[in-house]
């Protein structure tokens, strides 16, 4: 079967492109899903600009957040159906022997390739997926917002796995990017009162932000910060990844809170991290999502408490995704949605 694909073909900056490619033979424990929307992750724009800082098997086809109908059953799939409305994970290929993997922690595993990068992705018509990936869908819960659900995951296990929030505590998000955003709504849900931080060129997004309760902050958080006891906020997300913001953070949490640090920087820190010790901070990376977390997300996306509307930008044909990429690069939207 061909069809048109987006791909990213190079390490180069600009190198993705539309493609003819051909969808190979189903593995037996796969199902081939129909994509009905998938959504534009930053990772994208990164390998999209040749920015990333991750390994890619190149050519691939982007597109790792997407959602679909099942088209065909592979041989050894049971407990679906055709036609039935899924939401697929993004660990498409995992150790199913790793200890991490036989705790649940399968987006751990060292061997874990995701889509879009590993393996081809959902920017095309049809994509294989394996059957362990998928969540069904409730009936109320439109294709174009089950698409957002991995980066909701993504900013639920930062802030409530790998962070450590009361009702009341004052937290502070750096990067008003999609996870910085998804990020300060799971504070907010999770009873904290949220300072995101960004720069000037962020307005449009920090208004997103400020929508859902959140205090917009540009440049320098230190004020809202110290505002209080003068300790400093219980906790921060650093959904931003470059030195500055951790930094930041360090400086500003009050003795014994934390930091969820889920923004990727490959640049070296170039501070020292005696602050981090003498505060007896928390410091917790936070990468990906497991089964559990889906099933909560998907749930609080169907009944309305995880209202992601703000965030998605518009929805753009296949074939103009250059156009929804630049929206997203640009600012102008925080979430851009395709329908192949």
């Amino acid at each position: 079967m061909s069809m048109t694909a987006v791909v990213n073909f190079s390490s180069e900056p600009g190198s993705v492109e539309l493609r003819d490619i051909e969808l190979p033979a189903l593995p037996s424990d796969h199902v081939l899903l129909r994509t009905a929307a998938v959504s534009v992750c930053g990772s994208d724009l990164h390998q999209w600009q040749g920015s990333h800082s991750w390994p890619v098997n190149y050519p691939v086809v982007l597109g790792h957040e997407f959602c679909g109908m099942i088209e065909q059953l592979g041989d050894r799939v049971t407990g679906f159906n055709l036609g039935e409305r899924v939401v697929s994970e993004t660990a498409a290929v995992i150790n199913a022997d790793s200890p991490l993997t036989r705790q649940g922690l399968y987006n751990l595993d060292p061997s874990r390739k995701g889509f879009g990068y590993g393996v081809n992705g959902a920017m095309t018509k049809f994509v294989h997926v394996p059957a362990r990936c998928l969540h069904r869908l409730p009936d109320e819960l439109p294709f174009e917002k089950a698409a957002l659900t991995e980066p909701c995951c993504v900013a639920y296990n930062a802030v409530v796995n790998n962070g450590s929030i009361r009702p009341g505590d004052r937290v502070l998000v750096y990067g008003p990017g999609p996870i910085g955003i998804l990020c300060a709504v799971m504070a907010k849900l999770a009873g904290a009162t949220v300072g995101i931080v960004g720069l000037e060129r962020d307005k449009t997004r920090l208004d997103v932000a400020a929508a859902y309760g959140c205090e917009p902050i540009i440049n320098d958080p230190t004020e809202w910060a110290r505002q209080g006891d003068g300790l400093g906020v219980h906790g921060a997300i650093d959904a931003a990844g470059v030195s500055a913001t951790l930094k930041s953070a360090i400086a500003l949490v009050r003795p014994a809170g934390w930091i969820s640090k889920v923004g990727w920087g490959p640049q070296p820190l170039n501070f020292s991290l005696d602050p981090l010790v003498q505060k007896n901070l928390t410091l917790r990376g936070s990468f990906s999502h497991n089964w559990p977390i889906w099933e909560a997300v998907i749930a609080m996306l169907a009944d309305g408490r995880l209202n992601i509307d703000p965030i998605i930008g518009g929805v753009w044909r296949l074939d103009q995704w250059h156009e929804a990429f630049d929206a997203m690069h640009e600012g102008r939207v925080v979430k851009a949605v395709l329908k192949p």
